[in-house]
């Protein structure tokens, strides 16, 4: 299909993490360790929690599926990424490339959600612990998981199509490892003005109104930690908290590096390592965070284990 003298593209060039031949299978290694270390960590977290009753709880509950959102969006970046660093095709379909953005955009989006909803768990933990049970009733935790499920689809729907609604002409190398937004903008050749505005308004709203809430909630959980006169009733609501702290600074800090930005300050270079970070490093990072700081997820590790081990030598 051509318009006037210029090609309309129907099919997009990754250029991937790096050009060089001989770092090229370094990397496929490194980050096909990252990637089965990612999918059996957070696997192993998805089935811990679904067949220890003791870890039916809300908290759990919302882990489960944080884990469950780092495993697709993780996947709909890592195989192809890795596929491309043993091959010289890099061609991906418009389609193709269209679906990879928007399976990871809303994954991404609705973790952001989940990560909020956490927070509140937090507080209702710690701020009003003989109301908890009643107040994260298994109906309110559902209406927030599927609330946070419709916010990430929504905000996906909006970036994929208003980014692949753009004509795409002469120019089909993508200077990135997958189809994001910023080098997609880069290559069109239409006005991409309003894709901008878009980009920085709902990646603005989707961060800024999860963070709000992790940001009060904290707030309240702050002032009730002082209110406590016991140090080690302290210290047990700091170490709840601590994994979640840890892992919302993570992905925040990149996501917020990467898209609250205008469009004239991005780098795509150097931009693809901090895409790295939170599509491929942070998904295998946070299994690690949630178990090794959470006595919980430790003991029914333990449990199961030794269980197993029972059945073998029994």
């Amino acid at each position: 299909m051509t318009a006037g003298n210029s090609t309309v593209v129907t099919e997009f060039i990754l250029r991937g993490i790096s050009d060089d031949p001989q770092m090229q299978p370094i990397y496929f290694i490194i980050f096909l360790i990252i990637y089965l270390i990612t999918v059996v960590g957070n696997l192993g977290m998805i089935l811990l929690i679904s067949f220890d009753s003791q870890l039916h709880n809300p908290m759990y509950f919302f882990l489960w599926h944080l884990s469950f959102c780092d495993i697709c969006y993780s996947t709909a970046i890592a195989p192809r990424m890795l596929s491309d660093l043993l091959s010289e095709n890099r061609i991906i379909s418009f389609p193709g490339c269209a679906a990879q953005f928007y399976f990871f955009a809303a994954f991404a989006d609705a973790e952001c959600y989940i990560l909020a909803v956490m927070a509140y768990d937090r507080y209702v933990a710690i701020c009003n612990p003989l109301l908890y049970s009643t107040a994260m009733s298994k109906a309110l935790c559902i209406r927030l998981l599927i609330g946070s499920y419709i916010a990430g689809t929504t905000s996906a729907i909006i970036h994929t199509t208003a980014t692949f609604r753009l004509s795409f002409c002469s120019n089909n190398l993508v200077n990135h490892f997958f189809c994001d937004v910023p080098p997609l903008l880069e290559i069109s050749c239409s006005d991409t003005h309003i894709n901008e505005i878009l980009l920085f308004a709902f990646a603005g709203f989707v961060e800024l109104s999860s963070l709000s809430v992790i940001f009060v909630s904290y707030i309240f959980i702050l002032a009730a930690i002082l209110r406590m006169n016991s140090a080690a009733g302290r210290f047990k609501a700091f170490s709840t908290c601590g994994s979640h702290i840890t892992g919302v600074t993570l992905f925040y800090g990149t996501e917020m590096f990467m898209y609250l930005r205008p469009a004239s300050e991005y780098a795509l270079d150097q931009d693809k390592w901090a895409s790295l970070f939170y599509t491929v490093v942070i998904p295998m990072l946070n299994p690690l965070i949630y178990s090794l700081r959470n006595k919980d997820v430790k003991e029914a590790f333990k449990k199961l284990i030794n269980k197993k081990l029972n059945s073998v030598f029994t």
